[in-house]
């Protein structure tokens, strides 16, 4: 057996056995737990493999990186997914705010030109939330699954393992205070499996765009625009500032406001649309311009709030499940 790592370092090489016995956690699964004596958790790592636009193609829904954000499918490839077991112990974070490693696979075991390091140390995590969405399983069948979003945690390169409790309260704590209204996500996932109307087609289409890299998106978005009577439609230069990405005016079909500038960011995202996207795009409209979010994930309860708040500009949120059936009700428009 290894002699226990004393430090891990962001962007070094690991391997299996490396991991579990610095870390004092389980040698399989992708969600590990080391608790204390108490039965409280002590700290938890995760092992994931992060998408390449290759393998977007092929699964939209495996984990993926959005800038600091951690886009991560609870514990279990078939079957309906609970918050238990380990699942549930990722949410207990916010308050104990014990450690979260994450280490990402650069390689599977077949391939034999990689030694045995071959899990990358991302960094410590600080857990956001989770939620429910319905994804089809690697049968094929479709099964509700846990989402969990994390955000990288800043200014950590080097992790003490024996201090690794201690920076990780002190960094959590030093975070913005996180409402809990934005940490709760609205997603239509309950209301169809209580009214069993699930929309295969707009769960399809949704698929398909986010296969879309950002750029395609706002292209696409441009389009069917287009195709639903706007016009004066621009699409702004690429430019990933959180900025307007598309103007357009309504065009005749809407003739009382044809006039009416609407100004419009097309987010192609797998993480929550949060209140901070929501006042950055109200900050950046034009003088009487409307507003619009458009996304393929969802918006959290504080964004849809501030989104229809008294007092100020409305924004109009448009989530992936209505975006999709929206595309799917436009006879012009191909994805």
């Amino acid at each position: 057996m290894r002699e226990p790592l004393l430090t891990i370092k962001i962007g070094e090489l690991y391997s299996n056995e490396e991991i579990f016995v610095s870390l004092g956690v389980g040698n399989t699964g992708g969600v590990r737990v080391k608790l204390n004596v108490d039965g409280t958790v002590r700290r938890v790592v995760i092992f994931t493999t992060l998408s390449t636009p290759k393998q977007i193609i092929e699964n939209p829904y495996a984990d993926r990186l959005e800038g600091d954000t951690l886009i991560f499918t609870g514990t279990g490839k078939t079957g309906e997914q609970t918050v238990s077991g380990f699942n549930a112990r990722i949410c207990e974070q916010p308050e104990a705010k014990f450690p979260i490693y994450v280490f990402t696979q650069i390689a599977n075991r077949r391939n034999t030109t990689v030694g045995v390091k071959r899990w990358c140390f991302l960094g410590l995590l600080s857990y956001i939330r989770c939620y429910q969405e319905q994804q089809p399983c690697i049968h094929g069948e479709i099964r509700r699954v846990w989402i969990f979003e994390f955000k990288l945690l800043p200014r950590v390169d080097i992790v003490s393992v024996a201090n690794d409790i201690d920076l990780s309260k002190g960094i959590i704590a030093s975070l913005p205070v996180e409402n809990d209204d934005d940490r709760s996500v609205v997603t239509n996932v309950k209301s169809d499996i209580i009214n069993n109307n699930y929309d295969f087609a707009a769960e399809e289409t949704r698929t398909k765009l986010l296969t879309y890299d950002p750029k395609q998106f706002e292209i696409f978005i441009g389009e069917l625009l287009r195709n639903s009577g706007f016009k004066d439609i621009q699409v702004t230069r690429y430019s990933q500032d959180g900025g307007i990405d598309i103007n357009a005016r309504l065009g005749l079909h809407g003739w009382p406001l044809r006039h009416l500038l609407t100004q419009i960011q097309a987010k192609r995202w797998r993480h929550t649309v949060g209140r901070r996207e929501i006042a950055d795009l109200r900050g950046s409209l034009q003088p009487f311009a409307a507003g619009c979010i458009v996304t393929t994930s969802h918006f959290s309860k504080a964004a849809l709030f501030e989104a229809t708040e008294s007092g100020k500009n409305p924004i109009t949120t448009i989530d992936g499940f209505e975006l999709a059936k929206i595309v799917n009700s436009v006879n012009e428009i191909r994805i």
